[in-house]
């Protein structure tokens, strides 16, 4: 069984994607905890599923570091971390709208991983979306990929491509990039506890 903390920052429709996933006794992963850098609605489907959350401010902090520190041990609590060696944990970036510090990134990753609204490298950064309606892009897509220190520069997993319509707005196109992002990351979360999408090894 894959145990997986979950962070976000806003609505947590991914978040929520993968706790229905986990209601299936036959889908191999448990949601073990919610984090979130702010009061974040989401917060509100773990709670409802019973599932454990916690909220690290970084305004609480007096540098982005300390900050990932303090959100790097709650989830050590959890028996997670590369100091463990181990292949039975992962930590899903699903929403989380920042950047994670460097501290953060080499205690977790390559067992870190997140989604993203475009097709990689095409697109990173906060603006996927409107910035592929501003290039004329007759497609974007969303790509689950593992977190590096870049921004949105780790190894892609997995990718879906997403057409663009004539006159689309922002807000309808990123709305059917969700559509396919919950079951993109909840195909690619299942894969990495089947062992049929092997990550690099944190030993």
């Amino acid at each position: 069984m894959l145990k997986v903390v979950v962070l976000i920052s806003g609505g947590g429709s991914n978040l929520k994607a993968l706790l229905d996933a986990t209601a299936d006794p036959t889908y191999p992963v448990r949601v073990v905890a919610v984090m979130s850098d702010t009061d974040a609605a989401g917060l509100g489907h773990a709670r409802e599923a019973g599932v454990p959350t916690t909220v690290i401010r970084p305004a609480d902090f007096d540098s982005r570091a300390d900050w990932g520190e303090a959100f790097a041990a709650s989830i050590r609590a959890h028996g997670f971390g590369n100091r463990h060696a181990a292949d039975d944990w992962l930590v899903v970036s699903a929403g989380l709208m920042r950047v994670l510090p460097a501290n953060f990134v080499s205690e977790f990753s390559p067992r870190l991983i997140n989604t993203h609204p475009a097709l990689l490298p095409l697109y990173p950064g906060a603006h996927a979306v409107r910035d592929a309606l501003a290039a004329g892009a007759a497609e974007t897509g969303v790509t689950v990929h593992i977190i590096d220190e870049g921004v949105d520069t780790g190894p892609v997993l997995r990718q879906r491509s997403v057409p663009i319509h004539a006159g689309e707005s922002e807000a309808d196109l990123h709305e059917r990039i969700k559509q396919v992002e919950r079951p993109l990351l909840v195909d690619t979360v299942r894969d990495i506890a089947t062992g049929e999408l092997t990550l690099p090894s944190t030993s």
